[in-house]
């Protein structure tokens, strides 16, 4: 290998001659080496309607004790840097990965660091021949995580391999640390993990592994909804195949390992009810509690009941949202939680679906209204005299033409989108919601005469919405396309192709309103599923703004206080009073604007165009400074990305300055107050020069058909060739023809070249 100059090598051969060998030398096997592994899918960057990816994490090396238990990240790089350039990329990827061991290596050595403190020295060099073993690495593991033999054999249980479902980087870590602390005699655990983020499979994974273990041999998993429990038996359980059972009809049979139960079927307000009495507290030795922040923390909840009686168990609780609140905590009763993934990091990793949000103020729900004297409903009732506001309205007083506003702005934004599209209108209560289905019914006459389902209640108190529940949920149906719901739908539903939720509904609670969002922020690329959209009529995204929205959770359990009953308050219970029904006031709307998701994880709430120049500004201190990169850059669509990663809508922004401009006029006119051109004027303009006059007939008729896409869609098509294969090219002849014309490729490259320092001249 001494002839090879190291220096003219690729990164990707410094791995294969120099960084694999040594990590084989020290008798790692291939299978615990995994290479080029992709750990996140890439920020989805929303563009106006349509979306791209931002760049994906990926590790050069992942070094595994066992499938699915990672000791170590290996990061390489070219021999012209030095040898830990890489670190600091290594440590991201092994804090992220939640691994102790760091390494970073350009072909000469490695230079490690330990995050343990079990080596004494955090950093040192160490020659390529002195690649430490996956048995010292894994002693060293244990020594730090405190795991003693009998430990180390619960810890290393193999998983369920699953070769469709891989799982991700913070499934795994929820997975260990939960089987680590199993394992250490932690007995109660609390995992929070964002609405669409696998906590079944998580869940699944926890309890195969105990299971095969031996540690944990009788498990009772209780979820709060039958839709959970199905979902869960058909899909990410089903292979516990006969060893499994759902309770169900209050039938006790003790001969199984794996039971599923509602915790309202083993649990109810006569004693006979309670058929976990059945059961003795010792039979069960593991209690996992699904979307645990539904009442199970308040101490006299159904919930508690039930964990206080197989008290003698490990209790593992699983939410999107820890209940904090006066009367309720989560962290009270668990302990802190285990890990936490948030949907900001969901959203940032690419694994959930970023939002934009539609604000839509009417006039009575700002101003208020006040009924006239003597003024009566439409049914003849007297209306009390005072100032009815949007606390008032659908629960007291209805002004339907409110309702049927609501409902035609909702069908303006789907005949502008996809009529089709899933989604969700979250109401006050049901009579609220069975009037924004008539409303809906109404604006849509068209698809309701083909198809009755298109618009559906689906309410708990409505046996033919709720049998349409699967339907919405499934991908593959396609009716009902939009469900008017007030409390069903707010948790645990998987809607993962809902792609409009439109909030009627005053929410003051931060539990509540992180469920709902959580509605729409999956991911289904199948069904072109990358963003949602929340339309707003209640300020209810105002809880955007709040710390707590993404905050870590925090106990407030108040010890002084009152206990709460726990029980979820349904806001489907009607209001006992007086409700007026008014039909002849008329409803406008105020003030309509659209707020998108920024980088940083939190909605932009300033005009877009004061939000470019401030992120524009942080980059370039002057307009020189941006046209010197600008000009210096191979491909200006580079520069377009790069921006659009950290966060400058152009699509969004051309449609408040002016659809036809190119990003570099939207940079100059909003950064730096240049007056604009179109992309229509700039082609123009380039026609008009002398440019054409140096090539010959047949490339100047090319030139003049790239200018022309260039008018009408942008940069681009231009920077590739396969412009070159559709209309009008394609009448010139084959792209190897019309690259002919300009005698060889990189004549054509850099006659391209030229029209974009023409097109650009300021």
């Amino acid at each position: 290998m001494e002839d090879i100059d190291k220096k003219e090598l690729s990164e990707r051969d410094i791995c294969t001659k120099f960084i694999t060998p040594a990590i084989k030398q020290a008798n790692w096997k291939e299978r615990q080496i995994r290479e080029e592994v992709k750990l996140t899918n890439g920020r989805i960057i929303v563009k106006g309607s349509t979306t791209s990816r931002g760049k994906p994490k990926r590790a050069d090396y992942v070094l595994s004790y066992k499938p699915n238990i990672p000791l170590a990240v290996v990061e390489a790089k070219k021999n012209t840097h030095t040898l830990g350039d890489g670190m600091q990329q290594a440590l991201l990827y092994a804090e992220m990965l939640d691994v102790p061991f760091a390494f970073s290596s350009n072909g000469d050595a490695f230079l490690f660091h330990d995050r343990t403190g079990t080596f004494g020295k955090v950093e040192a060099e160490i020659p390529l021949e002195s690649f430490p073993s996956p048995e010292f690495l894994w002693q060293k593991y244990c020594e730090w995580k405190g795991l003693d033999e009998g430990r180390q054999k619960i810890v290393t249980q193999n998983y369920f391999i699953d070769h469709r479902k891989s799982l991700r980087y913070y499934q795994r870590i929820a997975i260990n640390r939960t089987v680590e602390a199993i394992a250490k005699g932690q007995n109660r655990i609390l995992l929070v993990m964002a609405t669409g983020t696998g906590k079944t499979l998580a869940a699944f994974q926890i309890i195969w592994r105990l299971w095969k273990a031996g540690v944990k041999k009788r498990i009772l998993y209780l979820a709060d909804r039958n839709i959970l429990i199905k979902q869960t038996r058909i899909n990410d359980f089903k292979h516990f195949g006969n060893a499994m059972t759902k309770i169900q009809n209050h039938e006790v049979e003790k001969s199984y390992e794996i039971y599923l139960s509602l915790y309202q079927a083993v649990s109810g307000t006569e004693e006979d009810k309670n058929i976990y009495k059945q059961f003795s507290p010792e039979f069960f030795d593991l209690v996992i509690i699904d979307e645990c922040h539904r009442g199970s923390a308040a101490e006299d909840s159904a919930w508690r009941e039930i964990l206080e009686y197989f008290s003698s168990a490990t209790q593992i609780g699983l939410t999107a949202t820890p209940k904090e609140t006066k009367d309720v905590s989560n962290i009270h009763y668990f302990g802190e939680p285990i890990y936490t993934y948030s949907l900001k990091q969901g959203i940032e990793d690419g694994f959930l679906a970023p939002y934009r949000v539609i604000r839509i103020d009417l006039d009575k729900d700002l101003a208020g209204w006040r009924p006239e004297k003597n003024q009566v409903d439409r049914y003849g009732t007297p209306i009390e005299d005072r100032i009815y506001n949007q606390k008032d309205f659908d629960r007291n007083l209805v002004l339907e033409k409110r309702t049927e506003l609501v409902a035609k702005k909702v069908t303006e934004f789907l005949k502008a989108n996809d009529r089709f599209d899933k989604t969700i209108v979250f109401c006050e209560n049901i009579d609220h919601a069975e009037r924004m289905r008539e409303a809906i019914v109404n604006e849509n006459p068209d698809l309701t005469g083909e198809n009755r389902k298109y618009v559906m209640r689906i309410t708990g108190d409505n046996p033919e919405g709720k049998a349409e529940l699967d339907n919405f949920i499934d991908p593959e149906s396609r009716y009902p396309v939009i469900a008017t719901t007030s409390k069903l739908m707010s948790t645990g539903v998987d809607a993962q192709t809902c792609k409009l939720i439109v909030l009627d509904k005053r929410i003051e609670s931060m539990t509540e309103f992180k469920q709902i969002i959580g509605r729409g922020t999956r991911i289904n690329e199948d069904y072109g599923k990358f963003y949602f959209t929340i339309m707003d009529f209640k300020k209810a995204t105002e809880l955007f703004a709040d710390p707590d929205f993404d905050g870590e959770p925090v106990e407030i359990y108040d010890f002084e206080g009152e206990n709460g009953s726990g029980k979820s308050r349904d806001m489907d219970e009607e209001n006992n009073r007086e409700k007026y029904f008014v039909n002849d006031v008329d409803v406008d709307v105020v003030i309509e604007r659209t707020q998108y998701y920024g980088p940083d994880g939190k909605l932009i709430t300033e005009s877009l165009k004061d939000y470019t120049r401030k992120t524009l500004l942080k980059d370039f201190e002057s307009l020189d400074s941006f046209l010197k990169y600008w000009n210096e850059a191979e491909k200006k669509q580079e520069i377009i990305s790069e921006l659009e990663e950290r966060g400058v809508l152009f699509d969004a922004l051309a449609e408040e300055v002016g659809k036809d401009l190119d990003p570099f006029d939207l940079i100059c006119h909003v950064a730096f107050d240049r007056p604009p051109m179109s992309r229509k004027e700039r082609a123009d303009r380039v026609k008009k020069s002398d440019y054409f006059s140096k090539y010959g007939e047949n490339a100047q008729e090319v030139l003049d058909a790239l200018l022309d896409k260039y008018a009408d869609d942008g940069i681009e098509d231009l920077e590739s060739l396969n412009v070159l294969k559709v209309q009008p090219f394609d009448r010139m002849g084959t792209p190897l023809e019309i690259i002919k014309r300009f005698e060889g490729k990189n004549n054509y490259l850099e006659a391209v070249k030229g029209l974009e320092n023409q097109i650009y001249t300021l």
